[in-house]
């Protein structure tokens, strides 16, 4: 968003009439009502928080954000509007600037009563960027109602790592996917004129052992073409306007003071003009994990320096700076930094006095939120593997079976309010009434006799419940087990943010409770409701069905038990591969030819269930591939046509997948990689004709100079049904001289659904 001349006068003015300290006021941030003696909402808190000032002195100053009002504790919407009304009126008043209202909004605004959608793996598994652009504008429409600025999402961490808890905060493992999808839930936000706060720049998901903040090991030309990638994507095609530094260590090089990555990059060569903000204490974090500064006064320089903005979640090393005589070039650093904070409050209206405030009650789950939540669990539920036990046809004994199976809790990721906040207020009514999946399936299966045993915890040893369980599965004639995990933070779930994982094994007695209960020879459908991908091949064959739901929502319940009785045709396609071990770790569908299956080793990497793959209760054919023409020069671009024809006896919906392979080049290449895709409706004998519009730069690399070039080579293109299952395939000559790419190449590939 442009700024007017008269707004940048206004800056300019404000900011040649602010004393130092209350400069640096504007590049921090303050957590009010926080309790930093329980560690209970944020990592390391107890140890890391800062003790801030009282109100009148923090209004005195100014503040450049307000850092999760809402997001704290469990507080009545309303009431939370009033008192931030009553903060941003205070500061307007004595120093003529409001603050930027922040929370975090991964699925959902994270706040008492607001809708909770499903977890991005599930965001992923839909393949529907026009969905979750929708999704990314719900959540803007609670936040403008709560009057919030800036949502703290969405994350761009392309997932290497199944052990990492993380991966259930990421879309996936492929870093095209990741950045259209996240670009389409930034242009929810943004285009409602919400902030957006793209995470973590850059390699956070890349670490070491699958450990949280573990130390990167990549090199350049990897880091352009996977992790970069989809920040470029959200940027340019996204509009975001804020970007939050990885807590990571790259090559010994902490990005929260890294100005290769943050000014180099990000702002010179990419031309980004938003804000930096930091990740929480991850200023403090330079001195007090990575060591690479001995003061708090140190780090704040050499974040600072290296182009960050504002310190989150409070002031603690940025004031600091404040001590002695600051350098000219810190004094520099100070002023560009307050002027992009500036430059953002005005065009956040925050250097104005409000418009006409309503006083009507916030409804932060009205019914149209409900329906769309509804609506993006039923297209992410993922049938991994089906013998013809589903849909379920009219059983009479159902035996619903597993520690996930009553729990609504369950359903909801790590940053959702219900398992980041309000699990610490046990007597506090609960903001959502969350149907369980047991809950559903009565509900799904009318007539049938539904029973019920947990079978054992979800982590915590004990087979007590075994005998239960397996006597309720004998008498049944069919079985659901619902397993899989409970997420959580920092130790206190089975997945989420610092809750990694040494195996991949289902966690606690859940694997041996599966397989007591495939022992008893009933039909078993398996319904996994994790944040991770688990090594499922002991299953495969043995259970009838395999359902998976990436932490489907609130909703979550319905949409699973309406798959499983058919009234849902599943449609989702996993953006995880299913890895055989921890073993495998880590690993992509990306990977050259020598991590793949090959002579010189003895171990095979081939997943389980690879990216891409689901099933459906119709039939899809892939046919006629078509290209435009034959050649395409290094600075052309070729239509790549293809027909899909919905084969079977009812609607449902194809996810179509444009590959590249077989390629040789100067620098390895994936052995397949995905470079279009759509998502495509269609009744039982329809046939719709999808055409990819693939630029020559889509089918660049990052070469041993480290440019992105395009250059005359032979690729092939299919269309897949998954990365492991290629279908129609088409070749293709690139020609003409090599181009070396700027930071304006094409991105994306567009695609028209005839």
């Amino acid at each position: 968003m442009a700024l007017s001349s008269s707004d940048r006068a206004r800056v300019d003015a404000l900011l040649a009439q602010m004393p130092l300290e209350r400069k640096l006021a504007q590049l921090v941030g303050a957590w009010i009502g926080i309790d930093a003696t329980t560690g209970a909402v944020a990592p390391a808190q107890n140890e890391n928080m800062p003790t801030s000032p009282d109100w009148p002195t923090l209004a005195s100053t100014g503040l450049g954000h307000i850092t999760r009002l809402y997001g704290t504790r469990p507080i009545d919407p309303t009431e939370g509007r009033a008192a931030l009304r009553r903060m941003q009126a205070d500061l307007r008043r004595q120093t003529g600037v409001g603050a930027i209202a922040h929370e975090e909004v991964l699925t959902g605004v994270a706040t008492w009563k607001a809708t909770t959608f499903p977890s991005p793996p599930a965001y992923g598994a839909t393949w529907d960027p026009e969905l979750i652009e929708a999704v990314g504008a719900a959540i803007a429409e609670s936040m403008h109602a709560l009057e919030v600025h800036q949502g703290l999402a969405p994350l761009l961490d392309v997932v290497y790592d199944a052990r990492w808890g993380r991966v259930e905060e990421c879309f996936g493992e492929d870093p095209y996917l990741v950045g259209v999808l996240g670009a389409a839930y930034v242009r929810g936000l943004e285009r409602a004129g919400v902030v957006a706060t793209l995470k973590h720049f850059v390699g956070y998901s890349a670490s070491q052992g699958g450990r949280n903040l573990g130390p990167v090991h990549v090199g350049p030309r990897e880091l352009a073409e996977v992790l970069l990638y989809p920040f470029e994507v959200a940027l340019r095609e996204g509009g975001a306007r804020a970007v939050m530094p990885s807590y990571s260590e790259i090559d010994g090089v902490p990005v929260h003071g890294d100005p290769a990555i943050l000014t180099d990059l990000l702002r010179e060569r990419w031309g980004f003009t938003g804000t930096v903000v930091a990740d929480y204490f991850g200023v403090n974090f330079l001195q007090t994990l990575h060591g690479v500064s001995d003061s708090k006064a140190a780090s704040g320089e050499r974040a600072l320096l290296a182009g960050l903005d504002v310190e989150l979640p409070n002031a603690d090393c940025f004031p600091a700076l404040a001590d002695g005589e600051p350098s000219a070039e810190v004094l520099a650093a100070i002023d560009r930094s307050v002027r992009r904070v500036l430059e953002l409050k005005a065009e956040l209206g925050l250097l104005d006095e409000p418009a006409e405030q309503s006083d009507e009650p916030i409804d932060l789950n009205p019914p149209a939120h409900v329906a769309l939540a509804r609506r993006v669990a039923e297209e992410s539920v993922v049938l991994l593997a089906n013998d013809g036990v589903l849909p379920l046809a009219a059983p009479r004994r159902v035996a619903v079976i597993g520690p996930n199976a009553d729990s609504g809790a369950a359903l909801l990721g790590d940053y959702s309010f219900t398992n980041h906040v309000e699990v610490h207020h046990p007597d506090v009514e609960p903001g959502l009434r969350i149907a369980t999946v047991l809950e559903a399936l009565r509900a799904e299966l009318g007539g049938a006799e539904v029973t019920h045993a947990p079978g054992c915890d979800v982590r915590e040893p004990g087979r007590e419940g075994f005998a239960e369980a397996v006597a309720l599965a004998s008498d049944a004639d069919v079985a659901v087990l619902v397993v899989g995990d409970r997420s959580g933070l920092f130790g206190r779930g089975t997945v989420g943010e610092g809750c990694d994982v040494d195996s991949l094994e289902l966690p606690g007695e859940q694997r041996a409770l599966v397989e007591a209960v495939l022992e008893t020879g009933t039909p078993v459908v398996l319904v996994l409701v994790t944040g991770r991908p688990y090594a499922l091949g002991w299953a495969v064959g043995r259970a009838s069905a395999i359902v998976q739901a990436w932490f489907p929502g609130q909703e979550g319940a319905a949409a699973v038990a309406g798959v499983l009785s058919g009234r849902v045709n599943p449609s989702g396609r996993t953006t995880l591969s299913f890895p055989s071990s921890a073993g495998m770790m880590p690993t992509t569908y990306r990977h050259v030819r020598l991590a793949g299956k090959v002579d010189v080793t003895n171990l095979d990497p081939t997943p389980v269930f690879p990216f891409g793959h689901g099933l459906s209760y119709t039939t899809f054919e892939r046919s006629d591939l078509r290209l435009s023409a034959p050649e395409v020069a290094t600075d052309g671009a070729v239509d790549v046509t293809v027909r899909v024809t919905n084969t079977g006896d009812r609607a449902g919906a194809d996810v179509v997948q444009l590959y590249v392979h077989d390629v040789v080049a100067p620098v390895t290449r994936p052995e397949v990689a995905l470079v279009g895709f759509a998502r495509v409706a269609l009744e039982p004998g329809e046939s719709r004709e999808v055409t990819f519009h693939l630029a020559a730069d889509r089918l660049a690399w990052v070469g041993q100079d480290l440019e992105w070039t395009v250059a005359p080579h032979r690729a092939a293109l299919s269309v897949g049904a998954s990365a492991a299952d290629l279908g129609p395939t088409a070749h293709l000559t690139v020609t003409g001289p090599a181009r070396t790419l700027g930071a304006d190449r094409v991105l994306t590939t567009p695609v028209t659904v005839a």
